[in-house]
């Protein structure tokens, strides 16, 4: 079954008084339970392709569809529910709240659902617990090394149960000794809870781990590789 299907989607934008097509055209499918790594240079289009994904950004041309949500027919307010129940993101520069402690920021978004404060602190635990950060519910963001921070990150991304968590450059701010161990977690919660996982990468070490690899060139897909068990 797929989660995303991606049929002719364009996407351009503008720089001044130049227009520059970010994607030319791309048709793409992704299973359920997948680890897909959209791989490409800077300027490939990956990025612009992972928000449209998301929801975060809108298709000139051509149609999306998430967990069977059809984007062209949803209204903003029903693609903000659909982004806070459906979807987890994992941003590059972390986008944690820096005033807010680790349990806290990963209990933003069940606080955004409604979820009672016990039942969502109970969970907010127990989801940093299973991403290595026993006992540091109480620190901030600028009381966590980096690696620390992206996990807060993960763990808030798939806390609420997301169908699928998209992640941009993930491994970016990281060494690779940190960048493997996060990858190691984000692959034990691909397998154990079947979170669907799409990364947009130009790392090797996530190509590598990838059971998927899509690589983008000048806006659309150049070739597929697919992989089977990681490496």
């Amino acid at each position: 079954m797929n989660i995303v299907e991606c049929t002719d989607v364009t996407k351009t934008y503008r720089q001044g008084k130049v227009t520059v097509q970010a994607i030319g055209g791309i048709s793409l499918t992704i299973e359920t339970g997948a680890f897909v790594a959209l791989a490409g240079p800077s300027g490939s289009g990956k990025t612009t392709l992972l928000n449209l994904i998301g929801g975060l950004d809108l298709a000139d041309t051509g149609t999306i569809v998430v967990d069977g949500n059809h984007y062209g027919e949803m209204t903003a307010g029903e693609m903000a529910t659909l982004r806070l129940n459906k979807i987890g993101f994992v941003f590059q520069a972390y986008n944690l709240i820096p005033v807010l402690s680790a349990v806290e920021n990963v209990e933003y978004v069940m606080q955004l659902q409604g979820i009672a404060p016990k039942e969502r602190r109970e969970r907010a635990m127990a989801i940093l617990d299973d991403v290595g950060l026993t006992g540091k519910y109480h620190r901030r963001p600028s009381e966590l090394s980096g690696g620390q921070q992206q996990r807060v990150a993960v763990a808030r991304a798939i806390v609420s149960g997301p169908a699928i968590v998209l992640a941009d450059e993930p491994t970016a701010n990281l060494d690779s000794k940190t960048g493997n161990g996060l990858l190691e977690m984000m692959m034990a919660m691909n397998e154990n809870r079947s979170v669907t996982f799409v990364f947009s990468t130009h790392d090797a070490m996530v190509m590598d781990y990838a059971r998927r690899l899509v690589l983008i060139r000048d806006g659309v897909v150049d070739h597929i590789e697919d992989k089977g068990a990681a490496a």
